[in-house]
């Protein structure tokens, strides 16, 4: 299959870190409703029988409770990171004692070992591919062509990997179908803009113990996750300033109450910057000239490219860990400038990171596991290219969720529904 290490052969105490793994996806199983649900419906029906599952996730114990579900579902699944600072080793650990789970993810790996791992998670041949960030669906087509007639198909978590998938599909290089979960109201509603609003902003001030009240936070970009850092950091009565390339975006932020401006002036002015852009170079060195001493600047986009960190380096005449977490580059006049979580998702990436709420990532997992589900049952209904979640399956994971919480809500009649999609009806 693959010489490549499993979790369980690097980790020195492997039974003290499959208990802490354990204990930790016990608690987040407990506020996991929808898998729960799906978890004992899959166990029961095996819908995912002969299937092989590669997946390339940000492994802790939320995703290990998703991982476990398409598990006990009947599939074989191979796991590994998608980004190199956000695997919790226990948690990865406690995943590969399953026996249908083979977890090759591990903290703080360097380049190589990061490929490595991806490779190894493709040595098992998955039949469905699910992603975050899209690096195993670019690494199958790119390496591993001769293995895309057995696959089903894919299911992809995050815009960044979304952008990818699409301009991939643009191209006509997409070979086999994708879901973008992304997309759907149960994962863009909920997850990026509470998710990313409170994990991103939870995550930077354990990191630096500092408080949000009167600071100036500049947000880059004012999509889904925008939108929800800044409306959580007003509602902890900071001043948000919003940096937009779309002039509708930006038309919405000011229209919203937020200042608007062009980074390089913003970057006069900020206490602290948080890119959510999912694009490269979103600060750079023109910016860094400008910014006060002690300023904080983290990223909550998938990938280290949105704060240029080599610019910075370059400007730099001296650089220290001022906090777990917190590198602080000093510029020759003085300043100094502090970088959190190397440039990578603060929310997974800084030291003490939790990701989002347990409650949020039940759903967009939730969601993950129809898809997973749906591909198996109709995937040859779906041509190579990226493709919307059925809605119905979007509503299914909505109706358990609101079930679980006891939240009762309307049904159209039958009057009212054939009103509503009927054109002949006037005032």
């Amino acid at each position: 299959m693959t010489d490549y290490p499993t979790i369980s052969e690097r980790v020195d105490d492997l039974a003290t870190a499959r208990t802490e793994g354990h204990r930790k996806m016990d608690w987040a199983r407990e506020h996991m409703p929808i898998l729960t649900a799906l978890q004992a419906e899959f166990e029961a029906e095996q819908p995912l029988a002969d299937q092989r599952i590669g997946m390339a996730m940000h492994v802790e114990a939320k995703t290990a409770v998703l991982v476990e579900t398409l598990a006990d579902g009947g599939a074989e699944v191979a796991i590994t990171g998608c980004n190199p600072l956000s695997t919790h080793d226990d948690v990865s650990a406690a995943l590969d004692e399953h026996p249908n789970i083979t977890s090759y993810a591990e903290h703080g790996v360097d380049d190589e070992a990061y490929y490595g791992a991806i490779e190894a998670v493709i040595a098992h041949e998955p039949t469905i591919t699910v992603d975050d960030g899209m690096d195993l669906v670019a690494a199958i087509h790119e390496d591993y062509p001769e293995l895309i007639d057995s696959i089903v198909g894919g299911a992809e978590e995050t815009t960044t990997g979304v952008h990818r998938l699409r301009a991939m599909d643009e191209d006509g290089e997409l070979k086999y179908p994708v879901f973008a979960v992304n997309d759907t109201p149960m994962k863009r509603l909920f997850d990026n803009v509470h998710g990313t609003g409170e994990s991103s902003l939870a995550n930077i001030a354990m990191t630096t113990n500092l408080s949000w009240a009167g600071k100036d936070v500049v947000v880059a970009g004012y999509g889904d996750c925008g939108r929800g850092v800044a409306k959580k950091a007003s509602g902890q009565n900071a001043n948000v300033v919003v940096t937009e390339v779309e002039p509708r975006r930006a038309l919405e932020a000011h229209m919203e109450g937020y200042d608007v401006m062009p980074m390089n002036e913003a970057a006069e002015i900020g206490d602290v910057f948080l890119t959510t852009t999912g694009n490269r170079d979103v600060i750079t060195r023109e910016d860094f000239e400008k910014m006060d001493d002690g300023v904080l600047l983290a990223n909550a986009g998938h990938f280290d490219v949105e704060v240029n960190l080599d610019q910075l380096s370059e400007l730099a005449v001296d650089q220290r860990e001022a906090r777990d977490g917190v590198r602080e580059y000093e510029m020759a006049d003085g300043r100094r400038l502090n970088v959190l979580a190397e440039g990578r998702l603060v929310n997974l990436a800084s030291p003490i990171a939790l990701g989002h709420p347990v409650e949020v990532m039940d759903q967009s997992f939730g969601v993950q596991a129809a898809a997973v589900r749906e591909l198996v049952e109709n995937g040859k209904a779906y041509d190579a290219g990226v493709h919307d979640v059925p809605d119905g399956l979007d509503r299914e994971i909505a109706e358990i969720k609101l079930d679980a919480e006891g939240v009762e809500y309307d049904e159209l009649t039958p009057e009212q529904a054939e009103y509503m999609d009927s054109w002949q009806h006037g005032t």
